[in-house]
């Protein structure tokens, strides 16, 4: 999927662990056949070859998974938007050869395709309908979450009783370490990426984190991160990172990302509407800023 992925279980052997990693690492190559935009004979290829064209029918844990992204997408006003594959990469390719800035008229074409609104899902016949041609659907904002959560439950309906799923600093764990102990996690300092300035206690819960601190160029002094505003085509800007907390992998990982586009005010807003789910927030600035669920002791938030 693009991503690696980190798979802890608590057996009673070796050899139980190696199988029931086995049986996670199947699960999760299962979801990247369905997903990937890297295989040309994946659902969601299929889906962004009819564009325009006609709808195509999907398994029905494709249709529930794009269903539930448009609804992220409708909630997050488009922060969030699984039409966002259609995004002209050739000027944000953030590597050493990008050496300025796209123009905004540019930078808002290259956005002209992305609108989950118009994304077409047909319940009855499990149907889903790109309506406009080269649009692109992409679960780049929701997948390794989503890969995670079913990981962790085939896991669980097997009896494994405890574990974690690290899909590329998206977590989920349950049950308890071998010391009775829950899960312990560090958060990233953004300023300082190889330390961490606080650490949570998960049981039965997820956390996801978006940062600008692993993907960025710096033009005129400048840094700008890889996350893309899918509403003006510019990256987003005055977040560096954004924890999520919630009993859900999946949703952590859709809600990470759109918050950074929102921004602090917004986004928090936004966290303090549903239930179960807590933020963390850095901004610019260096500053921390939480949900009202939670309460994070601030370790070595410093540059």
């Amino acid at each position: 999927m693009g991503n690696h992925f980190e798979i802890t279980v608590v057996c009673e052997s070796q050899t139980a662990a190696d199988y029931f990693t086995s049986l996670a690492i199947a699960e999760i190559k299962r979801i990247e056949t369905l997903l990937s935009t890297f295989k040309t004979n994946s659902q969601t290829n299929q889906i962004n070859a009819n564009a325009g064209i006609v709808p195509v029918k999907v398994d029905k844990e494709v249709y529930r998974l794009i269903e539930r992204s448009v609804r992220i997408s409708g909630m997050t006003q488009g922060a969030f938007d699984i039409s966002y594959g259609s995004l002209d990469k050739s000027f944000w390719n953030f590597d050493t050869t990008m050496k300025s800035l796209p123009s905004p008229d540019k930078a808002k074409k290259s956005v002209k395709l992305i609108n989950y609104k118009n994304v077409l899902l047909d319940p009855l016949n499990q149907t889903i309908f790109l309506t406009q041609k080269g649009m692109r659907i992409g679960f780049g904002g929701i997948g390794k979450g989503y890969a995670a959560e079913c990981a962790k439950n085939l896991l669980r309906a097997n009896g494994v009783n405890a574990g974690v799923i690290n899909a590329s600093g998206d977590l989920c764990t349950w049950g308890y370490q071998p010391t009775g102990k829950p899960w312990n996690i560090g958060i990233i300092n953004p300023a300082l990426p190889s330390t961490v300035f606080s650490c949570i206690d998960l049981h039965d819960m997820a956390i996801a984190t978006s940062g600008n601190y692993e993907k960025y160029v710096v033009i005129d002094g400048k840094k700008y991160s890889h996350t893309i505003d899918p509403r003006t085509g510019f990256p987003v800007h005055g977040i560096c990172s954004v924890s999520i907390i919630s009993p859900n992998a999946e949703l952590c990982d859709a809600l990470a990302t759109p918050v950074m586009v929102m921004g602090v005010k917004q986004g928090l807003h936004l966290i303090n509407q549903i239930n179960q789910v807590a933020a963390v927030v850095i901004d610019d600035h260096n500053r921390l800023f939480t949900s009202n669920n939670i309460k994070i002791k601030e370790l070595c938030l410093q540059e």
